[in-house]
């Protein structure tokens, strides 16, 4: 039998490439590493992100995925140096479907730091898929990454409150409405 846990509990690094977890609503989901085979599945989530959305993600008015963007995006997950994560929720009554994707990529120059990201669909948003995409990012992150560096919209308040969860946040104003987001004090790697 397997055990469903919430987004409270932190999900440890031994447990393999498939964690069950139960939203905050109570939707049963799985989390597993991204597949070298899941390109199509981003393309169409993304396209189906709000424009505001979209720019939070990237920062940037990007209207579509590029085959190029997929690229670095699916093919240079490496499970080392670039960790990527997919949240599918089980909601009753109807199919399966992938609502989140969550990244870490360790800086070359710095390799105890690296910079995250993770991306909600808009009807999923608020329902605790960010959540426990972070935690499982964050359990199954390299042991030498120590601190998240990351650049995050002014308004996106939701990803704030997410980084300030996890550990010890500073911000500094960049200009042009971003923030640079520098975290520390992470959770230890299990």
């Amino acid at each position: 039998m397997t055990t469903i846990l919430t987004t409270a509990e932190r999900v440890p690094a031994t447990a393999g490439p498939l964690t069950e977890v139960a939203l905050a609503d109570g939707t049963p989901a799985m989390i597993w590493p991204l597949l070298h085979t899941d390109g199509e599945a981003l393309r169409q989530a993304y396209a189906e992100l709000s424009p505001a959305s979209r720019r939070f993600r990237f920062l940037t008015d990007l209207p579509e995925l590029s085959d190029g963007m997929l690229r670095i995006l699916v093919d240079a997950v490496d499970g080392v140096d670039h960790v990527a994560v997919v949240l599918t929720a089980f909601p009753d009554g109807d199919d399966a479907r992938q609502v989140g994707v969550a990244r870490l990529v360790r800086y070359p120059d710095e390799p105890e730091v690296a910079d995250v990201a993770v991306t909600v669909t808009d009807a999923w948003q608020g329902r605790g898929v960010g959540r426990a995409l972070m935690d499982a990012l964050l359990a199954r992150r390299p042991s030498g990454v120590v601190r998240l560096r990351t650049t995050v919209a002014a308004e996106n308040r939701a990803s704030l409150r997410m980084l300030g969860r996890v550990g010890r946040m500073t911000a500094r104003h960049e200009g042009g409405g971003e923030l640079t987001v520098e975290v520390t004090d992470l959770p230890p790697v299990r």
